[in-house]
């Protein structure tokens, strides 16, 4: 594609927070059925290619849609845990806060990473923050993550929409990370 320049490939895809109750159902986030193709795209490379995959799956509050042991709660795409293939339980937005993700990329001498996921704003920015804090190239693929409309504040503001906040939440993380990239132009590698 002549307006998206290759990139190198990427060492590794951290998948967050692809729960069935945020990509299923009436509460789906707004494209949810382009994201998950997006997203199973990008588990399909990175499989293909041997690079290291990481699910989070966030444990969210009693009464959460998101609560341990909920319907809810359950990783919606099918995962395939092994050496290359993980997944991690976090009990914050922050990936890497309280669980074996820095770890794992470590010890499999990652130096780039793939994030794609839910919710743009939340635990895709906090996770891309940190991995960018500890030195690592991140590629956040504008078309892999998503999150709710922002509802108006009568006599205040508009509502706003989701496409809008994804946006905003990966412009807030500097030039540094590429957050220009489609899908369509990520390749992995084995590292």
């Amino acid at each position: 594609m002549a307006d998206h320049p290759p990139l190198d490939p990427v060492d590794a895809l951290i998948v967050v927070d692809v729960q069935t109750a945020f990509v299923s159902g009436p509460d789906a986030v707004p494209g949810a059925a382009v994201l998950l193709d997006r997203i199973t795209e990008l588990l399909a490379k990175a499989r293909s290619a041997g690079a290291v995959v990481v699910h989070l799956q966030n444990d969210g509050p009693p009464g959460a849609d998101d609560e341990p042991g909920t319907p809810g709660w359950k990783l919606y795409l099918p995962t395939k845990p092994g050496p290359r293939e993980h997944i991690l339980r976090k009990p914050h937005d922050d990936g890497f806060d309280s669980t074996d993700l820095g770890p794992i990329l470590v010890a499999a001498a990652v130096r780039s990473v793939a994030i794609c996921g839910l919710m743009s704003e939340m635990c895709v920015q906090a996770t891309a923050r940190t991995a960018l804090d500890r030195g690592y190239h991140v590629v956040l693929p504008y078309d892999a993550h998503a999150t709710y409309n922002i509802p108006a504040i009568p006599n205040a503001t508009p509502a706003i929409p989701a496409h809008l906040v994804s946006r905003v939440a990966a412009y807030s993380l500097g030039d540094t990370p590429n957050t220009t990239t489609p899908t369509t132009s990520i390749t992995f590698t084995g590292s």
